[in-house]
């Protein structure tokens, strides 16, 4: 058997993961700077993060270790929307998202001592309209700075104004798990 180790500090994801039934570690050391290069499309932006974490791990990886990373942004109009600075960023946020269909996109890539695959999945999720009430009560309450596009589907917000996706549901909190145990079977 291989250690797992999974490079993110997303409580999301460790839940996500831990629900596989499988052990891992958490290690979150890294150099590598999330800044997308610039003229990168919309959808290419996690798959660079993605790759990015994984290869500026702070480490090499032993014979017997397995490294998961990910990145999740949300897209509108083909513009990333990552994860918000301020309130007020959080606020245009659910703003742009109020009343429109947008993409999450997941990157995550798999990586051993000789093998590396990366893959992303996406979903697109529909919001109803939001009052400003609605929008001031749920970045009060839940403060979403640390998740793309300024929202967790598994909140209140997803509860009240999601009115339909398509496709995973893990994928928008951030971690398509269908897709990592297909591909950990590879590694492992």
């Amino acid at each position: 058997m291989k250690r797992i180790i999974l490079g993110s500090n997303s409580p999301r994801r460790r839940e996500l993961l831990a629900g596989l039934d499988i052990d891992f570690t958490v290690d979150t050391g890294n150099t590598f700077e999330e800044t997308p290069q610039p003229g990168l499309e919309a959808h290419e932006v996690p798959v660079y993060l993605s790759k990015g974490k994984s290869h500026g791990f702070h480490r090499p990886l032993e014979h017997d270790e397995v490294l998961i990373t990910s990145d999740t942004v949300v897209i509108l109009d083909r513009t990333v929307l990552g994860k918000p600075h301020s309130r007020e960023d959080a606020v245009r946020m659910l703003r742009m998202l109020s009343g429109r269909a947008h993409e999450v996109v997941t990157a995550v890539t798999i990586r051993d001592c000789a093998h590396e695959e990366t893959f992303s999945d996406s979903t697109r999720v529909h919001f109803s309209e939001l009052t400003q009430a609605e929008i001031d009560h749920y970045i009060d309450q839940y403060k979403p700075y640390d998740k793309a596009g300024a929202y967790g589907i598994q909140e209140w917000i997803g509860y009240v104004g999601i009115s339909a996706i398509e496709g995973s549901f893990y994928n928008v909190m951030g971690f398509p798990v269908h897709r990592v145990w297909q591909a950990l079977q590879r590694f492992l």
